[in-house]
């Protein structure tokens, strides 16, 4: 690989005002296909160089779906002859520099005419630095694939130790959050335990297996309805989960969980699915900032700035309706994106500029298989098979490309019908020092 100093962002230089979009999540991709190349040059940089469907990432880190069946690389969905004066740059951004209107990078910095942050949210621990080391998050493709990993690895190591402690510590799941994330894969490790489990591995009592689901708050999915909550709570509790409400992590070391009141839980697996914040970036003034979020008008620019926008989760636009901003799902970043292509035209052409209003079109969660709970318009709520339906047919149409959807719909159908993950693969290292897997087992059979 180059060093960054032989490297340089390389874009042409251009006449027509220059747009640059840091993130390619759902905002991010929705403004660049609908800019007009006409009017602007688009930048697109981005760490990875892929769009995710977040959504179903816990379907990776339980072997229900490959990566790249929910990945779209960025350089083939703009690599058409619409998009000749868009430019992808796989790097991340380092800072801002508002007055001299640049953003920074390790391999240069570029000046832009109007800037769009669209760089989503990260993982928040709290300030918990063990859990950090220790906690498996889910937020990104390759922790799903260690989540992958780490989930058949404690199966395989169970099968091997006669140690009735160790293999306890080896088959108990926590998981740290009741929202979506966490709502979804405690089911689907569910189904995992009574479907697939038990014929994989004959040798192992999955009787003792233990799926904790730890949620701070007094309901799960504390985002979604009454109704839905109280759906889910009875779906997770039918499928065996072990739900503490108004519990907190206190702290993790790899081998024990310490909740709030002193309870401990041995496991070699926690998942964290507790909270994110703002992606923000270095360079913006604290006052533009609130909550890890960057405050925005109804016009989705920045506090401070009429050059400076952003959407999606990393934007915190406060109305009557929402007081904390609008809730951190696809929508919302898929709409701002879009309405704010439209009003970047609508600036170079001197016109007034449209506000943005939030279509609600609900939420959905899915608990296991024909179980899922919907809020839909005009105060609608379901649950059962029929969200369930709801629930396929809806990321289905969001996934990106015909691959994808094929390919999804396919393993989809084949599930339903063989209650089989074909996508079963461990693709770490068996046992090395350093992974998070069992120290007692690595201190009782070895490992490089």
């Amino acid at each position: 690989m180059l060093k960054p100093d032989k490297l340089s962002l390389n874009i042409p230089e251009t006449t027509k005002p220059r747009v640059v979009i840091i993130g390619g999540g759902f905002g991010g991709i929705n403004l660049a296909r609908k800019l007009p190349e006409k009017y602007f040059q688009v930048v697109l940089l981005d760490r990875q160089n892929y769009h995710g469907f977040w959504p179903l990432l816990y379907q990776v880190a339980t072997a229900g779906l490959e990566p790249d069946s929910i990945a779209e690389p960025l350089r083939k969905m703009f690599g058409s002859d619409d998009y000749d004066d868009l430019h992808f740059r796989l790097v991340k951004v380092t800072g801002i520099n508002p007055a001299a209107r640049t953003i920074e990078t390790i391999v240069g910095d570029l000046p832009y005419d109007f800037l769009v942050i669209a760089t989503g949210t990260k993982i928040n621990y709290f300030g918990n630095e063990q859990i950090k080391k220790y906690g498996f998050p889910l937020k990104q493709i390759p922790q799903a694939l260690n989540l992958r990993s780490q989930l058949l690895q404690c199966f395989e190591q169970a099968s091997m130790t006669i140690d009735q402690e160790t293999q306890q510590s080896l088959l108990n799941f926590v998981i740290v959050g009741g929202g979506p994330t966490g709502v979804e894969t405690a089911g689907a490790i569910a189904e995992m335990k009574k479907h697939i489990l038990p014929n994989d591995y004959p040798g192992v009592d999955f009787s003792k297996m233990n799926i904790f689901l730890i949620e701070g708050m007094d309901r799960v999915l504390p985002p979604m309805s009454e109704e839905a909550s109280e759906k889910t709570f009875k779906y997770l509790n039918e499928l065996g989960i072990i739900v503490k409400l108004n519990t907190l992590v206190e702290g993790y070391d790899g081998e024990t969980v310490i909740l709030k009141g002193g309870e401990q839980i041995k496991t070699n697996t926690l998942i964290w699915a507790a909270g994110v914040s703002g992606a923000v970036i270095p360079g913006l003034p604290d006052e533009s900032v609130e909550r890890g979020r960057y405050l925005v008008n109804d016009f989705n620019q920045v506090k401070g700035y009429d050059n400076i926008f952003a959407i999606g989760d990393v934007a915190m636009m406060k109305t009557p309706e929402y007081p904390k901003g609008h809730p951190g799902v696809a929508q919302p970043a898929i709409q701002q994106g879009k309405l704010l292509a439209k009003n970047l035209k609508r600036i170079i052409n001197k016109e007034p500029l449209q506000p943005f209003k939030y279509f609600d079109k609900g939420s959905l969660a899915i608990i296991g298989r024909n179980r899922a709970v919907a809020d839909l318009p005009n105060n609608m709520h379901l649950g059962g098979f029929f969200a369930w339906v709801i629930w396929l047919f809806v990321h289905i149409m969001y996934l990106i490309g015909f691959r994808n959807k094929l390919v999804v719909l396919s393993n989809w159908v084949y599930k339903f019908f063989t209650y089989e993950n074909s996508t079963r693969l461990i693709i770490r290292p068996f046992v090395r020092r350093g992974d998070r897997v069992s120290q007692s087992f690595i201190n009782k059979y070895g490992g490089d």
